[in-house]
């Protein structure tokens, strides 16, 4: 017997009606809907270079090289003379229509700016350049035994 305001068994919950539940597991649905959605959205946008195969080797014809050096500053030197942005892009462009095997070189300063660094590779990405490498210049200042305290 159900008397009202008493419980049925006193010292236990009442059970909840399954209806009741159903408003919040529709937005539980939709809101793990709308982040897989969201989640979609959100990629990465970052470089897709095709590397070479581990057991690879590719020979690089002196010619078919272009050697550039990155400064400190970010400057980039290109046979001994520094040389801003547009004209390595000059040379680079030119070079890969006359020679579809161009090779990039980059040698960078440990302290050169990373961004002017990316955008090198952006470029050489750009102009659809195959061989690219780069390596860091060893800053000899640092290494010697004369350098140290």
């Amino acid at each position: 017997m159900n008397l009202r305001g008493r419980q049925p068994y006193p010292g236990r919950r009442h059970r909840q009606h399954p209806g009741d539940s159903g408003a919040s597991s529709d937005i539980a649905f939709l809101l793990i809907i709308y982040f897989i959605v969201i989640a979609g959205f959100n990629i990465n946008r970052g470089f897709l270079m095709n590397l070479p195969a581990k057991d690879s080797t590719k020979f690089v014809r002196s010619e078919d090289l272009l050697r550039f050096d990155m400064e400190s500053s970010g400057t980039l030197v290109f046979r001994g003379e520094r040389r801003d942005p547009v004209y390595v892009e000059g040379v680079i462009r030119s070079a890969a229509e006359a020679n579809p095997d161009i090779a990039l070189l980059l040698r960078i300063d440990p302290a050169a700016p990373w961004q002017r660094v990316v955008s090198f590779v952006e470029l050489a990405k750009n102009l659809k350049i195959d061989s690219f490498s780069f390596s860091m210049v060893k800053d000899e200042g640092r290494d010697s035994p004369e350098a140290a305290p």
